[in-house]
C-alpha cells in the first residue's frame, strides 16, 4: 500500500513546501529505523540470554545471518540498546535561565544560563551523539514557564528558578529539594521517622563536590515524562551527566524507561571546573505503580 504521507508530500505545489516537508519526512524515518532497529536488538538479546531459541534458529527466523546474530548478541550492531533510556528521537534539553545584576522587568533583557548548566548541556550532547541520537538546547526564560508536555525532553533547572518544576517535584515522596537558614539542601524522606539530610560539600566545609537530584517526571498532561536534572549548585548537574558516561547500562537495565529519582554525588577540580568522579548514593527509588 501506497504511504499517505509521501503521497500527500508529491501533491504539495510550492516546491520549498515540498523541500522542507520531505526534509522532515525524512528524519522523522531515519530516527524511526533507527529505534526500530533499537528495539529488534533488543528482542533478540532477550531471546538468547532466555535461550528460548538458538542464534542460528533467531537468525533464519529473522533471515539475519549468523555473523549479524553473533554482532548484536555482543551489543556490536546498531544503537546500544540503553539508549532508550535517554529518548528515542532528538533530544531538546532545556536548560534554567536568570536575570543577573539589571533589571528584571526590562523586557529586552535576555536571561542567561549558568556556565556550568551550560558545560552539563555539551556533554549530554556529546553522550547523546555516541548514542546516535541529535541535542538541542532551549533557555527557561523567567519566570520558569517550560512546555513540559513534549517526547524526548531533558530539563536541566533548579527548583528556585521555576514554581512550575518545584510543583512537579511534590509528586516525590522520597526525595526532596528544601531551604533552611543555611541554604537549599536535598532530604530523603523514604525513612519518614528518620529523614536524611544532604547538605552540599561545597557549603559544609568548601570540598569540590556537590549533591545532584536526577529523576524520570510525570509530564502534566499525563501522557509521559521527562528527565530531570538539579545540583543543590549548578555543577552538580554536571554531575549526573558524568554518572550517566558509565551508569546508564545499569540504570536502564533496572528501570527501563519507568519512573525513578536518585542522588549523584560528585567531584570536580576546583580550577578547571570539570567532573572527577561521580557516584549513586541513594537506591532508585520508584513511586508505586512505576
Amino acid at each position: 500500500m501506497e504511504n499517505q504521507e509521501l503521497k500527500a508530500l508529491e501533491q504539495l505545489d510550492d516546491p520549498l513546501t515540498r523541500a522542507k516537508t520531505a526534509n522532515t519526512l525524512a528524519s522523522n524515518f531515519a530516527d524511526w529505523a533507527t529505534e526500530a532497529t533499537r528495539v529488534r536488538n533488543e528482542a533478540m538479546q532477550e531471546i538468547l540470554r532466555a535461550k528460548t531459541m538458538t542464534a542460528d534458529d533467531l537468525g533464519a527466523a529473522l533471515g539475519l545471518s549468523k555473523g549479524r546474530v553473533s554482532q548484536i548478541k555482543s551489543g556490536k550492531s546498531g544503537p546500544p540498546v540503553h539508549r532508550a533510556f535517554l529518548g528515542t528521537g532528538a533530544l531538546t534539553v532545556a536548560l534554567g535561565g536568570k536575570v543577573e545584576n539589571r533589571p528584571k522587568q526590562d523586557p529586552l533583557v535576555a536571561p542567561v544560563v549558568a556556565a556550568e548548566d551550560f558545560r552539563s548541556y555539551e556533554h549530554l550532547r556529546d553522550l547523546a551523539a555516541q548514542l546516535q541520537l541529535d541535542a538541542r538546547y532551549e533557555v527557561i526564560p523567567p519566570p520558569g514557564l517550560v512546555n513540559l508536555n513534549r517526547d524526548d525532553l531533558v530539563v536541566i533547572c533548579g527548583p528556585r528558578l521555576s514554581p512550575l518544576i518545584a510543583q512537579i517535584l511534590e509528586s516525590d515522596r522520597h526525595l526532596r529539594f528544601d531551604k533552611d537558614d543555611n541554604g537549599w539542601h536535598l532530604e530523603d524522606h523514604s525513612d519518614p521517622e528518620s529523614v536524611v539530610e544532604y547538605r552540599s560539600p561545597m557549603d559544609a566545609d568548601g570540598q569540590s563536590a556537590d549533591v545532584a537530584y536526577f529523576a524520570r517526571l510525570p509530564r502534566p498532561d499525563g501522557r509521559g515524562t521527562f528527565l530531570y536534572v538539579a545540583g543543590i549548585h549548578a555543577i552538580g548537574s554536571a554531575g549526573v551527566i558524568h554518572w550517566l558516561q558509565t551508569g546508564m547500562p545499569e540504570a536502564y537495565q533496572t528501570l527501563k524507561t519507568r519512573r525513578f529519582s536518585v542522588l549523584i554525588r560528585s567531584t570536580f577540580d576546583p580550577k578547571t571546573r570539570e567532573i572527577t568522579s561521580s557516584e549513586r548514593i541513594t537506591p532508585f527509588y520508584r513511586p508505586e505503580g512505576s
